[in-house]
C-alpha cells in the first residue's frame, strides 16, 4: 500500500483547542514561535502536561520533546530539585513591598556562576533585559544608534529590534533608522559600520555564538573594536547561557562583554531573566552615583521569590551534575544518529543537522539544496506521527538513550518518505495541507 493511502495521524481535541485559542488569543498562542502556523495543518498538539523529556497532548499522545519551552527547559519538565525549591518559596510568600532576602542570595549565586559580571538585575523575560542593555548603553555613551548582528534571529519584542523585521507594522520609521546591522564573523564589515557612523553607535549587540562556532579571534576582535570606537559590547546569552557553559559563551571563549543578558535555561521554564555586567555601567541604574539616573529595570514581578529560587536550584543542579557536559554528549549522540539515518535513506544532503551539540537545529532542503518549508512540513508530519515533537533537535538533560534511539528510528521513517518526495519532485502529496510558515513575515 502506498504510504499516501495509509490512515492519517489526527489530533481532533488539539484541533478544537486551537480553534478556542484563536477565538480568544491573537495568533492562537502567547508566543509566535509556538503558533500553529509553525506546524503542519491540523497537527499542532496542544499540551496537557510534561515530565522529564516527554509531553502529552490533550488527545492523549505522548511525545519525546525537543526544544522544550523554546530552549528554556534544559533539565526536563517538573525537575524535582527545581519544583521543590519553588514550592518552598511559594509557601513563604512570593512578592513583597521590599526586597526579599532571596534576591541577594540569587544575585550572589548568579555572580558566582558568571564571574565575568560584577552586578546583576533580574527580570521576567529576555526582551526586557536586552532593551535595558540598549538603554543603558545609550545613556552611558550619549549615542542614539544600536548595531545588531544581522545573522541572529531575535533580540527583543521592543521597537529597536522588531522594526528591523518584516513584522514592523506600528513602528515609526524614525525608530527603525536608529538601528543598523553588522554581519556575524566579519570584523572588517563591522568596523566599516562603526566608521561610517563614527561617534553615533551606542552598542554592538549579538549572540556570541549560534549554529556555528565563532571564527578564531572574532569575539576578541569585537572587544577591541568596541573599545576603539567607544561603544558598549553586549552579549545576548539567552541561548548560549547554560548551554555552551554555565557562564555562557563568555565563560567558554574567555571574552568579557560590557553587558550580557541571560534567560531561558536559567529558570528551567520559570520566568526569570538577567542583565549582568560591569559595575561602572550597571550602577548607572542604581543609587550610588552622581550622574543622571537610568531607568534600568523596574518590574513588579521581576524578583518573585519562587522564580529566583528556581534559578538557584538550576545553577546548583548544573554545578553538581555536570549538566552542560551531558547536554553535549546527548546532542552528539542524536546528531550522529540522525545523520546516519538520513544518509541511509539517501537524503543526507537534504536533512541536515547543524549547530553545537547542545543546541542542534535541522534544515530541510529541496532537490536543489535550497531551504524548503514544504519539505519541513513533510518531515514534521512524520515526526509527530512517530511520537517526536521536534521543531528543533535541541536536547534536554532528561533525555535517555532510549529516547534518542526512538527519535532516530522515527527520523529514518520520515527520511524514507522524504526520499519518495524528492524522487517525485513534489512533496505536495505528503503535506496534508498548507506548508508551515516562517514566524517573521509581513502578511498572514
Amino acid at each position: 500500500m502506498n504510504d499516501r493511502d495509509t490512515p492519517e495521524f489526527a489530533l481532533p481535541r488539539s484541533r478544537a483547542a486551537n480553534e478556542r485559542l484563536h477565538a480568544l488569543v491573537p495568533g492562537g498562542a502567547h508566543t509566535y514561535a509556538k503558533g500553529d502556523d509553525q506546524y503542519p495543518e491540523d497537527l499542532a498538539p496542544v499540551i496537557s502536561h510534561g515530565r522529564g523529556a516527554h509531553v502529552w497532548d490533550v488527545d492523549g499522545n505522548r511525545y519525546v520533546e525537543y526544544g522544550s519551552g523554546l530552549r528554556s527547559v534544559s533539565l526536563g519538565h517538573a525537575h524535582p530539585r527545581v519544583t521543590e525549591a519553588v514550592r518552598r518559596e511559594i509557601d513563604r510568600g512570593g512578592n513583597f513591598v521590599r526586597p526579599s532576602v532571596v534576591e541577594v542570595e540569587a544575585a550572589e549565586r548568579f555572580l558566582a556562576t558568571v564571574p565575568t559580571a560584577e552586578m546583576v538585575k533580574f527580570a521576567k523575560n529576555g526582551s526586557d533585559a536586552t532593551t535595558a542593555a540598549v538603554r543603558l548603553a545609550r545613556a552611558a555613551t550619549g549615542r542614539r544608534r544600536v548595531a545588531i548582528c544581522a545573522d541572529h534571529p531575535f533580540f527583543s519584542t521592543d521597537d529597536w529590534f522588531i522594526g528591523t523585521t518584516p513584522m514592523s507594522a506600528g513602528i515609526p520609521d524614525e525608530v527603525n533608522e536608529l538601528t543598523v546591522t553588522f554581519p556575524y564573523g566579519d570584523l572588517a564589515a563591522t568596523e566599516e559600520i562603526l566608521s561610517r557612523y563614527r561617534d553615533e553607535v551606542a552598542c554592538l549587540i549579538l549572540e556570541p555564538a549560534t549554529h556555528s562556532e565563532p571564527p578564531p579571534g572574532y569575539l576578541a576582535g569585537l572587544r577591541q573594536l568596541a573599545d576603539r570606537y567607544g561603544c558598549v559590547l553586549v552579549f545576548d546569552e539567552m541561548i548560549t547561557g547554560f548551554r555552551w557553559s554555565e557562564a555562557g559563551a563568555q565563560g567558554l571563549y574567555g571574552v568579557v562583554p560590557d553587558l550580557s543578558t541571560f534567560g531561558k535555561a536559567l529558570g528551567n521554564g520559570f520566568a526569570v531573566s538577567a542583565l549582568a555586567g560591569r559595575r561602572e555601567l550597571m550602577e548607572r541604574g542604581g543609587l550610588r552615583h552622581s550622574g543622571d539616573r537610568v531607568f534600568l529595570l523596574s518590574t513588579t514581578h521581576g524578583a518573585e521569590t519562587h522564580s529566583l529560587a528556581a534559578a538557584m536550584a538550576v545553577q546548583a543542579v548544573y554545578a553538581e551534575e555536570g549538566v552542560t557536559a551531558r547536554l553535549h554528549a546527548l546532542g552528539e549522540l542524536l546528531a550522529a544518529g540522525v545523520r546516519e539515518a538520513a544518509a541511509g535513506m539517501g537524503v543526507g544532503d537534504h536533512v541536515v543537522v547543524r549547530g553545537r551539540a547542545s543546541n542542534l537545529v535541522f534544515a530541510t532542503l529541496d532537490g536543489n539544496g535550497q531551504p524548503s518549508q514544504e519539505y519541513r512540513t513533510l518531515f514534521l508530519r512524520r515526526l509527530l506521527a512517530g511520537g517526536v515533537l521536534a521543531p528543533s533537535f535541541v536536547v534536554s538533560s532528561a533525555l535517555s538513550e532510549a529516547d534518542i534511539d526512538h527519535t532516530v528510528d522515527v527520523v529514518a521513517q520520515a527520511c524514507a518518505v522524504y526520499r519518495k518526495a524528492l524522487d517525485a519532485g513534489d512533496p505536495g502529496p505528503w503535506l496534508g495541507g498548507r506548508p508551515v510558515k516562517p514566524v517573521f513575515r509581513r502578511l498572514v
